[in-house]
């Protein structure tokens, strides 16, 4: 949290309201002439004031729409000539190419900045929090408001934004802050993600990823176990990952699959390799199923937040495997499962506590141990003779068992009762 924070607009205190919106006559959208020239201006004397001359993109974001129509679309969401296109050629893109450059953590300089800021002001359809970490940040918000945060009063920026005619006043906070949730643990798309990545592709329970370097836009990538290693040296710097099951082959099937209504992405590779996706209602399902019947392979994925679970996700470590992004994913079941094995240590040879959960009827015996369900294999049930588990074991019951082995690719623990029984020859000892 910056000590100072500054609104600062082109409208008079006068013509707002009690919460400090504007209730004027004056149009809230970019002039594209001198006001909007007086902001980047601002926006710049405030930097060089607070010893500032490069800048971080966090937390980017595309819209497909833009401020409902005040302006117009601008291509490449208006970021064209500030980076460079993304590789829209590509077999693993999306239809609409996200640039390269425009990531979580890029560091741009001043002037390009200024430009960013230009961008948001037009609703060209690109946003991102400007900061420079504990130092400097510049927030866009709707109808033509900057908030420019720094780590000093900036007087004489305050001074040069009202002789350029805007209003700058001082706020306890940007309402752009970022909202951090502190709970639980972000998986990073470490070594270890891949390693577990690897195992579902191996056997057949993944083939999808979804990359999401900027809010609001995917590429999408078709995985065999030959071409992790390149998928992953291609990934957005930051980028949120979703794994998905493979695409199918049977189209006849995809096509039956549509619900009756509602909102569905369809996810496509073409005859020439490349992966498309597209979002529509129950409006555009024809076109969709047009496209997918043309398709070698597909897959239609839910859209509604309690329905899209993926199979595992993960947030792109930088490059010395710390998470920076601020942004997280919606743990799935084996996200929660990688997360308990990461706090908790497990050993083999430690003893836990746990309640049987179910017993499967080919025979496996599965325990809760705090929130993650670990196995008993028959053998390691008793030394005594039995038919079946449910002579040893009930569901419900309290077992205290030794853990045999931790597999953190599968995500697997196992135990024993057995190993905290004596066995025959303890028994047969104690009988001479």
């Amino acid at each position: 949290m910056l000590p100072y924070v500054y609104r600062v607009t082109q409208y008079d205190p006068a013509d707002r309201d009690l919460h400090g919106s504007y209730a004027g006559a004056e149009d809230s959208v970019s002039d594209h002439g001198v006001v909007e020239a007086a902001y980047l201006r601002a926006v710049e004397a405030f930097a060089v004031e607070s010893g500032i001359d490069r800048l971080s993109v966090r937390e980017p974001a595309v819209a497909s729409f833009v401020h409902f129509g005040a302006e117009p679309p601008m291509d490449g969401f208006g970021l064209d000539g500030l980076f460079p296109r993304g590789s829209a050629d590509s077999a693993d893109t999306a239809d609409t190419a996200v640039p390269k450059g425009f990531h979580d953590g890029a560091e741009v300089s001043l002037d390009t900045a200024l430009e960013l800021v230009r961008v948001m002001l037009r609703d060209g359809g690109a946003w991102c929090r400007l900061e420079a970490e504990g130092a400097f940040a510049v927030h866009v918000g709707w109808d033509q408001y900057l908030f420019i945060g720094s780590s000093s009063p900036c007087d004489e920026a305050q001074a040069r934004a009202r002789a350029l005619g805007l209003f700058p006043e001082s706020v306890d906070a940007s309402p752009y802050d970022m909202e951090t949730d502190e709970g639980g643990v972000q998986r990073p798309g470490d070594d270890a993600f891949w390693a577990r990545l690897g195992w579902a592709v191996a056997s057949c329970q993944a083939g999808l990823l979804e990359e999401t370097p900027v809010e609001g836009a995917s590429r999408w990538h078709r995985l065999d176990y030959n071409t992790l290693d390149a998928v992953r040296a291609g990934l957005a710097p930051r980028a949120r990952l979703a794994v998905w099951p493979d695409l199918s082959s049977d189209i006849a099937a995809v096509l039956g699959s549509f619900p009756a209504d509602g909102l569905v992405e369809g996810v496509w590779q073409d005859e020439d390799g490349r992966i498309h996706s597209a979002v529509v209602d129950e409006d555009d399902y024809a076109e969709l199923a047009a496209r997918i019947s043309r398709a070698r392979a597909a897959a239609l994925l839910p859209v509604y937040a309690d329905e899209r679970v993926p199979f595992i996700t993960a947030v792109m470590p930088d490059a010395d495997g710390v998470v920076r992004a601020r942004w997280r994913t919606e743990p799935t079941p084996s996200d929660r499962n990688w997360a308990f094995l990461e706090t908790q240590a497990l050993r083999r040879g430690q003893v836990v506590t746990g309640t049987v959960i179910h017993i499967a009827d080919f025979g496996v015996t599965f325990v809760d141990i705090g929130g993650f369900t670990a196995m008993i294999n028959i053998p390691e049930l008793s030394w005594l003779p039995f038919d079946y588990p449910s002579e040893v074991v009930s569901v419900g019951q309290q077992v205290t068992a030794k853990i045999l082995d931790v597999d953190p690719v599968r995500e697997r623990v196992s135990l024993s009762l057995k190993a905290l029984q004596e066995g025959p020859r303890a028994t047969a000892e104690e009988a001479d």
